[in-house]
């Protein structure tokens, strides 16, 4: 049973993959891409059963901190009241239709996402941003060459043309400009990369070389 198990959970796994990647190349035949359309709903279902699932984990596992008064319960406190107010806040502004007659649910929905969530995450990239560039510093003390040369120079060039000096000096906003082109193909190539990444994968997954569905 061991070694069945494995082959129908490749067959099926296969099988439906090739379903619906024909699904989209023969669009003549109502039955594929119905089944096809099918099947993607199932999957979407499952995934947004899966991040329910996590949520619930989440939920517990720092429930458990806080019963336990395990290190750090202050924090597992505060985010979960923060979440159970966020989400009760968006159920009932998305969800509930006598919501407009209080608009200032409305105003504390966007209070939390524009003055907590945003702000956050732009404190979280400048973070990221300025530890980079330390460790960059650091690193040229250990190890110099052309690579971690061009990446502190890039670092600099970035962070001068998107500061303040860009609107007083017109050679900085063409140098933001010239910036902006060569990060904007990195990030193209980098997306290449990925879509790359996972077609590979998907095919070897099709051909039955990876079987990530196994649990091994």
């Amino acid at each position: 049973m061991k070694r069945i198990f494995p082959v129908i959970n490749a067959v099926i796994a296969i099988s439906f993959g090739l379903i619906v990647l024909l699904g989209y190349f023969i669009t003549s035949v109502p039955a594929l891409t119905g089944f096809r359309a099918l099947l993607l709903q199932w999957s979407v279902l499952l995934a947004g059963m899966a991040v329910l699932v996590g949520v619930g984990n989440l939920f517990s596992v720092h429930m458990q901190k806080i019963t336990q008064k395990k290190p750090g319960a202050l924090y597992s406190m505060v985010l979960l009241v923060f979440f159970l107010i966020t989400f009760v806040i968006v159920l009932v502004v998305n969800y509930a239709p006598a919501v407009a007659g209080f608009p200032g649910l409305i105003d504390f929905q966007n209070i939390l996402l524009n003055g907590i969530m945003v702000p956050v995450e732009v404190s979280l990239m400048a973070l990221l941003t300025v530890t980079l560039l330390y460790s960059t510093v650091r690193l040229l003390r250990w190890r110099i060459d052309l690579k971690t040369i061009l990446f502190l120079a890039t670092a600099l060039l970035v962070l001068i043309s998107t500061g303040p000096l860009t609107a007083q000096l017109p050679l900085m906003s063409n140098l933001g400009g010239f910036i902006q082109i060569l990060s904007t193909g990195g990030a193209r190539g980098i997306l290449i990369g990925v879509a790359l990444g996972t077609l590979t994968t998907g095919l070897r997954i099709l051909f039955g070389a990876d079987r990530p569905y196994g649990g091994k």
